[in-house]
């Protein structure tokens, strides 16, 4: 089984790449806000109950599928590289399926704010996640986000993580499928 995790800024095209590399691949896709969608209609956005809920969701469905024998899983990842508890928690993810020897790939998406704030408003986007229907809130978090957190990595920041990058802004989100299932021979 292969772990893919796609991480990269809001609105990047992390869940449209994840679902065009679903119909490649016959991956499940688990995007992010498939768990705080869910857990924001008990809980406000990042209280402690929150936070707590949506992990053990997210950690409770890494640990079936690990155990499973489905073909992969792809799952989308806002990772802030300022913040050290988003490192411990991406390794975290990455233990559960490295013990079971399952293959991890990390994919970075990077793309410009422009682009992002058209994609903010994305029809696709709207339609999977609840939480961004509120276009000006949305838009007014994406770049509260872009100022408090670094969320693309430095150049070796990670020299004991293989994470392929891509620079998106100009692409579709099939060339960016096509481009991972090339580089990492998914098919």
């Amino acid at each position: 089984m292969n772990l893919l995790i796609i991480c990269g800024p809001p609105a990047s095209g992390k869940m449209t790449i994840g679902q065009a590399l679903q119909k490649e691949t016959g991956y499940k896709l688990f995007h992010n806000h498939m768990s705080l969608d869910l857990v924001n209609k008990f809980f406000d956005f990042g209280t402690p109950n929150f936070r707590n809920l949506d992990k053990k969701i997210r950690f409770d469905i890494f640990n079936e599928i690990a155990k499973s024998n489905i073909k992969g899983l792809i799952f989308t990842f806002v990772w802030a590289f300022n913040e050290q508890e988003d490192e411990a928690y991406v390794d975290e993810i990455i233990n559960i399926f490295k013990t079971r020897n399952h293959k991890v790939i990390i994919v970075e998406l990077v793309c410009e704010l422009n682009e992002r704030l058209k994609r903010n408003k994305g029809e696709n986007r709207l339609k999977h996640k609840a939480s961004k229907r509120d276009i000006k809130a949305s838009e007014k978090r994406l770049l509260s986000n872009e100022k408090r957190y670094r969320m693309n990595s430095l150049e070796n920041e990670f020299p004991n993580k293989s994470i392929l990058k891509i620079e998106n802004t100009n692409l579709t989100a099939k060339e960016v499928a096509d481009k991972i299932i090339e580089h990492y021979q998914l098919k």
